[in-house]
């Protein structure tokens, strides 16, 4: 009896002693946490995306304390969380242009040409290891498996008749699904010139190639039938210069871009949206 007893004391001793010297060890090596960084840390959303380029928000909150990233740097927490930042750092955040993921491709199986029946395990960075690169003609189009669709944390993006859609609305700009996407057909573009059915009109609603082949004209043309094809007209009709041709494929600098309509208006191939 007296055995365990002892045994016990001494257990119980070293326990406590251990307890003690965590607990000074906490005091004495106790990090200091900017009071500007844990409210800055509160304002943000929490949801350690990597859209600003730090994996956690903890990481952004302690650069934009240092000064080594600006107070907007949140794609997630968009202008509220931009205004919310900048009145805890004493400054003034300028307004931004709300942005959203866009798929450059419209070839749906509506309108694109399949080479196989493919019917293997539905994920595009699969499509590597497939013939072709999946069975779509056209290699530079969406693959469709949804790969986009299983990263994005917001419910933004849809497989529609093969094609990955994004819902802009719901889109909060991480940028997962670029990162994911093996095509690179995913880009952030702004919201205000991204195609909206409900509320489309040619003039004034911007534009946007939603092709992203860089194939000749003929071999774009067998295999698809809304394929840029180069064939230059939106650059010539384009009052500003906004739109350039390269490696087969119109591009249209955003920047420029006077939301005229005429690009839109005037593509034979209407891969302009």
């Amino acid at each position: 009896m007296e055995t365990v007893i002892v045994t016990t004391l001494v257990i119980g001793g070293i326990g406590l002693f251990i307890g003690l010297f965590l607990e000074m060890a906490a005091i004495r090596f106790k990090v200091e946490i900017d009071s500007k960084e844990e409210k800055i840390l509160n304002a943000l959303p929490h949801i350690n995306c990597g859209g600003c380029g730090y994996s956690l928000c903890s990481g952004l909150a302690a650069a934009i304390v240092k000064g080594s990233a600006p107070v907007n740097s949140c794609p997630v927490g968009g202008e509220i969380t931009s205004k919310k930042i900048a009145f805890i750092m004493e400054t003034k955040v300028t307004n931004q242009r709300k942005m959203a993921a866009y798929v450059h491709c419209q070839g749906n199986s509506d309108v694109v040409k399949e080479e196989y029946e493919y019917t293997g395990v539905e994920n595009c960075l699969m499509m590597a290891y497939v013939p072709n690169q999946g069975p779509k003609a056209c290699n530079y189009g969406c693959l469709g498996f949804g790969s986009c669709v299983k990263v994005c944390p917001f419910d933004a993006i849809h497989i529609v008749k093969r094609i990955a859609v994004v819902d802009k609305k719901k889109c909060r700009a991480c940028k997962k699904c670029i990162a994911v996407c093996p095509k690179k057909l995913i880009s952030l573009e702004p919201v205000d010139v991204i195609y909206d059915k409900k509320h489309h009109d040619i003039q004034g609603a911007g534009a946007i190639v939603t092709c992203n082949s860089i194939d000749q004209s003929s071999e774009t043309t067998n295999v698809c039938e809304v394929g840029c094809t180069s064939c230059g007209i939106c650059k010539k009709v384009c009052p500003s210069n906004a739109i350039i041709i390269q490696n087969n494929l119109a591009s249209i600098n955003q920047d420029k871009c006077t939301k005229c309509g005429l690009c839109k208006e005037k593509c034979p191939k209407k891969t302009i949206c």
